[in-house]
């Protein structure tokens, strides 16, 4: 039997969010107790807050070993105390037993494909091909999973309404990523790469089929909503800012995918987005890890400015 997770992430530094924001939210001991991930110093404020019961590990993180060793409770360790690590399970449990996977990336395109693979640079792929596919060969249920699924298929007719559950597979990114280069395009380099190299398929990250959600600082795309792919399109564009991307939306189209909650902007959430400072984070710097684990964690010399 494979234990349920809530989340597989590839960006902990979120979980900083837990012991301030989402705890003023009342969500303490309703999300995020359960974890598929590396032991990341990020997490240690939200271990400390009582926020997460259980985190599997692909692998360590150097200076997390005394740390993990004091914390046998939530991590999975040895009779040494030393963590008991293992890949390939912590594969299997990223992709059949987490509700949820979050994860950035660097090009999306207007069908919801996701690829870190751009023209110079091939980063990130890891195990988020696995752990950012919906696993169709799930059956152990739960709200999250089966009100995913719920949504994806109301209204749809024939085989794409046969009830099941689905992964929540979401991508966060910023409308611009570095040097100014759009996140949206309207076509991945990952098409190049395949012609330039010769592979058989493009090296897409997560195929837009099992991607749930899009984030980004112009609000949240619920793709599981979408009932056709002119719908999808404009929402995705809907969220791509001033990309070239965005600029090409659809305006009446985004502004009725936002009156049926597709399109959530902060203000449709009660969000006000001059609360999210700094002031948020339960540690802002290396320091503020090290004093949250008593001492525990020992940063590599790189991460030290003392």
């Amino acid at each position: 039997m494979v234990a349920r997770f809530s989340i597989a992430l590839r960006y902990p530094q979120r979980s900083a969010l837990l012991p301030t924001y989402a705890e003023s939210l009342g969500l303490k001991g309703r999300i995020a107790k359960h974890w598929a991930l590396n032991p990341h110093p990020a997490l240690i404020p939200a271990i400390e807050a009582g926020w997460v019961e259980s985190i599997h590990s692909f692998g360590s993180e150097l200076g997390m070993e005394d740390y993990i060793r004091a914390r046998s409770d939530v991590f999975f360790t040895g009779a040494d105390g030393s963590l008991r690590s293992n890949r390939a399970f912590c594969q299997a449990a990223g992709h059949y037993a987490c509700d949820l996977f979050i994860g950035s990336t660097l090009q999306i395109d207007l069908d919801g494909n996701s690829s870190t693979a751009t023209l110079g640079r091939i980063a990130g792929f890891g195990g988020a091909p696995n752990m950012g596919a919906d696993a169709r060969g799930r059956r152990h249920a739960s709200p999250a999973w089966l009100k995913a699924g719920a949504q994806a298929r109301a209204g749809r007719a024939g085989a794409a309404a046969t009830p099941r559950g689905q992964k929540l597979v979401v991508q966060m990114v910023e409308t611009f990523r570095e040097h100014m280069q759009p996140a949206f395009v309207e076509r991945l380099d990952a098409w190049t790469l395949q012609e330039q190299a010769g592979m058989e398929l493009p090296p897409i990250m997560i195929y837009g089929e099992d991607v749930t959600h899009i984030l980004t600082e112009e609000g949240i795309a619920n793709l599981l909503l979408c009932r056709s792919d002119e719908e999808r399109e404009q929402a995705i564009r809907g969220v791509a800012g001033f990309t070239p991307v965005g600029l090409a939306r659809d305006r009446r189209a985004v502004e009725n995918l936002r009156d049926r909650g597709v399109i959530r902007r902060a203000e449709d959430l009660g969000i006000d987005k001059r609360d999210a400072t700094r002031s948020l984070l339960a540690a802002r710097t290396v320091r503020d890890l090290v004093r949250a684990s008593g001492g525990l964690y020992r940063p590599p010399r790189r991460f030290r400015n003392w």
